[in-house]
């Protein structure tokens, strides 16, 4: 049952709201809160040195802090918004549960008390980009539309700017649908294999966060699955509204369909010519199945000119197989979004018919790289491996029954300098060179941007 807006900011008038992690998502809700008449505590394990003009920041927009080690041992609060990337059954919450406090989260809030329709976007690959190319859809068709969520920004402080007209367009992590219990009008997903196990118990708990994307729709909603993914197939049982699939080798009864070059639509008895995918201007199948997705999303809410103008000229997102600069005849690509094995095999390794110099490694999230193994033996001839999965994706390599000596060649860097520097040396007129690391970005960067950036700094000073 959805709460107003009104309500939910008279419901925390007088109450003490721990934010529990001084980042993107809390930060802009201190001022929000405490306008309302809450009490806010700011929470985080780093101390005030640390957090530097954050710290300023929070105590200037009203904020208490409770800082250090022991951080949320002696609140007293009557709710908690926990961090998406933290675990929800971790002791600290526990605890805090045991108390009597509310544990939500600045996302779980947001849908409660949102005003107009909610598009939200989960999955293991293309997350990102079916979420962009969504919101490009409906804005070519003049709709006032609102993105965020795991892309961008918190959606929540800006609730007082949502009218009911708008849509809200929202990515969503497995680490934010595990305690959601509100679902979206439209809830799409997009794929499902092995990721984030270095925090989720098991496969089981991961799929189940997920499943939250749709498990709390009413029959007048719409579930988004792909058909061609087994995990998500079955998603279909727990659907109480409208389902649509796609996929890439059925012709489906209803839902987006690949027919040689043309995405068609079956509806009803209807077939629709929407897209031929010559004219999508981002390159590879996975961004195929990224517009079918998002086709299946926006069908009935935009015409199929938006749509059509959307694929010519939409040229993709930040990170995501990302043209840098070509350099004495060899090209540059930025594509540290893949962060799992299932990402970098279906992403870069499947845009080229010839064999490129790969850059690849980082944080293990405790994935199984032995099908990368294969595919890179088969798509890469130069091998740059750094970070924590260096070993397993060597072993991978090595283990491979395709792999012969120096197919490919394997290299040992350190860092990104080194791995940007190897390749410029080892690269000839004509290569691809891609930093697809197959791994999340923590054993040496914040996030993935920040190694993406730093990738393209390096590859803009050579």
């Amino acid at each position: 049952m959805k709460q107003s807006m009104d309500s939910f900011f008279e419901s925390i008038r007088g109450k003490r709201i721990a934010l529990i992690g001084m980042g993107r998502s809390h930060m802009p809700l201190i001022p929000l809160f405490t306008k309302y008449g809450a009490t806010v505590i700011a929470c985080d394990k780093r101390n005030e040195e640390a957090l530097g003009e954050a710290a300023e920041k929070a105590k200037a927009d009203g904020a208490q802090l409770s800082l250090g080690e022991h951080y949320l041992d002696d609140i007293d609060v009557d709710i908690a918004l926990r961090t998406p990337g933290m675990p929800f059954w971790c002791d600290e919450l526990n605890a805090l549960r045991e108390k009597g406090v509310t544990i939500s989260s600045e996302m779980e809030i947001f849908f409660d008390i949102c005003p107009c329709k909610i598009y939200a976007v989960t999955g293991s690959d293309g997350k990102t980009t079916t979420t962009s190319v969504i919101a490009e859809m409906l804005r070519a068709d003049g709709y006032t539309v609102h993105v965020g969520g795991n892309i961008g920004k918190p959606l929540l402080p800006e609730i007082e700017t949502i009218s009911p007209e708008d849509v809200c367009v929202v990515e969503l992590s497995s680490f934010q649908l595990i305690s959601m219990r509100q679902s979206p009008d439209v809830a799409v997903v997009t794929n499902l294999a092995p990721n984030h196990l270095d925090i989720h118990k098991d496969m089981d708990e991961y799929i189940e966060a997920k499943r939250n994307i749709i498990l709390y729709q009413n029959e007048n909603q719409k579930a988004v699955l792909n058909y061609d993914n087994e995990i998500t197939r079955l998603f279909d049982l727990s659907c109480k509204g409208e389902v649509v699939f796609f996929s890439r080798g059925k012709k489906l009864r209803h839902g987006a369909y690949l027919d040689g070059n043309t995405i068609e639509y079956a509806e009803d008895g209807k077939i629709f010519d929407v897209l031929d995918i010559r004219e999508i201007k981002i390159p590879g199948m996975h961004n195929v199945e990224n517009y079918m997705t998002a086709i299946c999303a926006v069908w009935g809410d935009v015409s199929v000119e938006s749509i059509r103008k959307v694929a010519r000229e939409f040229g993709g997102v930040e990170h995501r197989a990302e043209f840098v600069r070509e350099l004495d005849g060899v090209k540059y690509y930025n594509d540290s979004i893949a962060s799992s094995p299932t990402r970098t095999a279906s992403g870069t390794l499947s845009l080229y018919d010839f064999k490129l110099i790969l850059i690849a490694g980082g944080y293990d999230k405790h994935l199984d790289y032995t099908e990368l193994g294969d595919k890179i033996c088969d798509k890469v001839k130069i091998a740059i491996l750094m970070g924590a999965t260096a070993d397993k994706i060597e072993t991978a390599i090595r283990q491979s029954s395709k792999y012969s000596e120096n197919n490919p060649v394997i290299i040992r860097v350190n860092d990104m300098e080194e791995a940007v520097k190897c390749a410029r040396e080892k690269a000839v007129e004509g290569d691809i060179v891609s930093m697809s690391p197959a791994s999340a970005s923590f054993d040496l960067y914040k996030d993935f941007d920040a190694r993406g950036k730093h990738f393209k700094a390096l590859v803009n000073a050579l």
